[in-house]
């Protein structure tokens, strides 16, 4: 791997997904309230898209030779998302996800920038469709909260 720049922001995002995944999973089995159907479905929606980033930024590490994190140890120690406390309400959920995506949005950009420096379209390209992706999610979770 020629830029351990890059590996180490790849891996970052995957720790971050990593963590998404399962925060995703905690709110879609302990929502509740009179909208339960729709975020208990829209929560789903979100984890197996997480499922899909972490596979989708992992393997694409391991073509440009690079060693993605594959453990939930490692991957909490990396994250700068936190975990669900458990506490959450179902506001307090979507702001929750909404805030993470806001991190995640600008990890994402700032790991193009380093490819793009790099001369790693590819990875760029990837990391560019996740962005697009998740500025429609901010923007339909910040309007279920009436923001």
């Amino acid at each position: 791997m020629a830029n351990q720049a890059l590996e180490k922001q790849m891996n970052l995002l995957i720790a971050n997904w990593t963590t998404m995944y399962t925060k995703l999973h905690n709110f879609h089995w302990y929502v509740k309230g009179h909208n339960f159907f729709t975020l208990h479905v829209k929560f789903e929606e979100l984890y197996d898209e997480a499922a899909g980033y972490i596979d989708d930024i992992a393997e694409r590490l391991l073509s440009i030779g690079g060693k993605p994190v594959a453990t939930l140890r490692e991957s909490l120690e990396l994250a700068s998302i936190k975990e669900a406390t458990g506490n959450e309400s179902p506001d307090d959920m979507v702001a929750a996800i909404v805030a993470d995506f806001e991190v995640l949005d600008k990890e994402l950009r700032e790991g193009m920038s380093i490819a793009e420096e790099a001369g790693d379209e590819a990875t760029s390209d990837l990391l560019l469709g996740v962005v697009s992706t998740l500025e429609k999610h901010r923007w339909m979770l910040n309007a279920y909260l009436g923001k």
